[in-house]
């Protein structure tokens, strides 16, 4: 993971927004975290990140990238951090919605999603999220318990994130033929080999998943894939991949933040996001700069 910033991009010292045309900016993908509340372990091995990260410190790289609107994201498999951050989306208007996290594998994943939403804020839940990367089993998604806890979250009317490793992209697939009426986001592109420059087989896994029409795809999380030093470049075949595959009212841009710290600072990375759509018609720069997040997820 890469620990420089790339010459091709500006430096976080800028304030002025990369907005110009005042569309709406959405952030799909970042994280908050506070360590006098709940110990984030797997941050131990990183220590530019192993510290509380809180609203406040984002506020002003969005207002600097021009970002309007955030999706905020569970980081561990706990539901009270749902809640927590249910109540910072009542008190913030910035956080238009929230990702949380079930028990896919309860009985009673209807029930959960429901206390979820009498909670304050609780309007704001628009998905779930299981963290699947740290399952051992590569077919956990396909597990009859999970795909009825998947089929209560569709049943909800909620987002599911697809946060998977490569190796595990065939397994997505099948949960989502599986889960016709369900709505997927494939986060982080699926975890390419960036770093070693594979396409595939992630490519043709990539394809399958996109040949469901229920799904759409973050561009995001790349730089943390990408070698060190890495460049707009070095992203380019990934993310041309995913638009060819999805389409530009499937692909939605996010941060990571501050997972994204690994590699480069905020606006560093918003900044590689609109460097990679900028060829693109201005409309459909628009939809993958925030008007997919908003229609996918149902914001406010």
């Amino acid at each position: 993971m890469s620990t420089e910033l790339s010459s091709e991009l500006p430096t976080d010292t800028s304030t002025e927004s990369s907005n110009p045309r005042g569309s709406e900016r959405i952030d799909s993908h970042h994280h908050l975290w506070d360590l006098g509340v709940r110990p984030q372990g797997w941050t131990a091995d990183f220590p530019v990140i192993a510290r509380t990260f809180t609203l406040a410190e984002l506020e002003p790289e969005l207002a600097a990238a021009g970002v309007t609107g955030t999706v905020l994201v569970e980081t561990i498999n706990v539901e009270p951090e749902t809640g927590e951050f249910l109540a910072i989306a009542a008190a913030h208007p910035l956080v238009r919605g929230v990702v949380g996290w079930v028990d896919l594998t309860a009985v009673d994943v209807a029930d959960r999603i429901a206390g979820l939403r009498e909670l304050p804020g609780g309007d704001r839940l628009v998905g779930v999220r299981h963290q699947v990367q740290l399952e051992p089993d590569p077919q956990w998604l396909t597990r009859p318990e999970v795909l009825r806890g998947l089929a209560a979250v569709a049943d909800a009317g909620l987002v599911f994130d697809l946060l998977v490793t490569r190796s595990q992209l065939p397994a997505a697939s099948e949960a989502v033929e599986r889960t016709p009426r369900g709505r997927f986001v494939l986060s982080h592109l699926g975890k390419p080999g960036i770093a070693a420059r594979e396409l595939e087989p992630w490519s043709t896994h990539v394809g399958r998943l996109a040949a469901s029409p229920n799904v759409a795809c973050k561009l995001s999380g790349m730089v943390t894939e990408a070698a060190t030093a890495w460049s707009v470049a070095d992203l380019q075949p990934y993310a041309a991949r995913v638009l060819d595959a999805f389409g530009p009212d499937r692909v939605m841009a996010g941060s990571d933040w501050p997972v994204c710290l690994l590699a480069g600072g905020y606006r560093q990375v918003w900044a590689a996001n609109e460097q990679l759509v900028a060829d693109l018609a201005p409309a459909h720069a628009d939809a993958i700069l925030g008007g997919t997040a908003t229609s996918w997820y149902g914001l406010r």
